[in-house]
């Protein structure tokens, strides 16, 4: 793919420094777009951005990297107006990803000895997970700085439609960020923006370690997988760049299955280990 058209245009990441998020940040710097990543870091994980700041360097683009909550209002705006300085005030961003992986992992109705979600958690999980891509999207368009035929990119997960246990409050956002793609994409039509759920197959990324039970989900997704193994993050990023190239616009307000064909095998076939916990992942 060629970077030569991409020159002046922007990518911004949200959730830039690790899975789905710094694998789309590293292949469109290859492809040519200055990035601008948005990622909540603590020090231990520092050295991480670090390297991927370097990667991007490498590829000659501009990049700038926030370290901040993403879906904070206040620093949404400080970035938005960073960035309005820095096009000069003209529409200059081509693709919005929206990769963020912060939510509360408990049950709604508790056994013994386990902590029911909170409505706080809960809430807090839609607004990061999903509603945050309407503000973002909104402030956008709204300072003129989103072009014509820009891609817009939400990760999404087979969760949004099933139901996995402690994932409920993460499913209930998945959903609704499905649900806000579609409305964005009918709404964004007169641009001509093209907006899309991509729904990754079972990847082995910091967010996956982080549910209970996910080992059992990995074993399972590798059987279930008509290609035998998981999906990368590498992969998505390779479509994600596919979908932006010329006439990729007109696909639009829908769900991009990048999993290998994993979300339309309904079992794992011969071989299933007789283990309750990894039939309740196979769904």
């Amino acid at each position: 793919m060629s970077k030569v058209n991409n020159e002046s245009y922007w990518a911004v990441i949200l959730g830039s420094s690790s899975g789905f998020g710094e694998a789309a940040a590293l292949q469109l710097a290859k492809d040519g777009y200055n990035i601008i990543g948005v990622h909540l870091d603590r020090q231990a994980t520092m050295p991480n951005v670090e390297r991927i700041i370097e990667q991007i360097k490498s590829c000659n683009v501009d990049q700038v990297f926030y370290n901040v909550n993403a879906a904070d209002e206040e620093k949404r705006k400080e970035i938005i107006d960073d960035l309005l300085k820095r096009t000069g005030g003209k529409p200059q961003v081509k693709v919005v990803m929206h990769s963020l992986a912060f939510g509360t992992l408990k049950p709604f109705v508790p056994k013994e000895g386990e902590q029911q979600i909170s409505k706080a958690q809960i809430e807090m999980t839609i607004d990061v997970m999903a509603n945050s891509l309407v503000y973002w999207v909104q402030d956008l368009v709204s300072n003129g700085l989103l072009i014509k035929k820009a891609r817009i990119f939400a990760m999404t997960s087979s969760g949004g439609h099933s139901a996995i246990p402690y994932y409920g409050a993460v499913s209930a956002a998945k959903a609704a960020l499905e649900s806000h793609c579609r409305q964005l994409a009918v709404e964004l039509g007169p641009m001509e923006v093209a907006v899309n759920a991509i729904m990754a197959g079972v990847t082995d990324t910091p967010a996956l370690r982080k549910i209970p039970g996910n080992i059992p989900m990995i074993e399972v997704a590798r059987r279930k997988n008509p290609r035998g193994k998981l999906t990368t993050p590498g992969q998505v990023a390779k479509i994600i760049a596919l979908f932006c190239q010329d006439g990729g616009e007109w696909i639009s307000g829908g769900i991009i299955n990048a999993d290998g064909g994993e979300d339309s095998v309904s079992f794992v076939g011969q071989g299933e280990p007789e283990n309750d916990s990894l039939k309740n992942y196979s769904n």
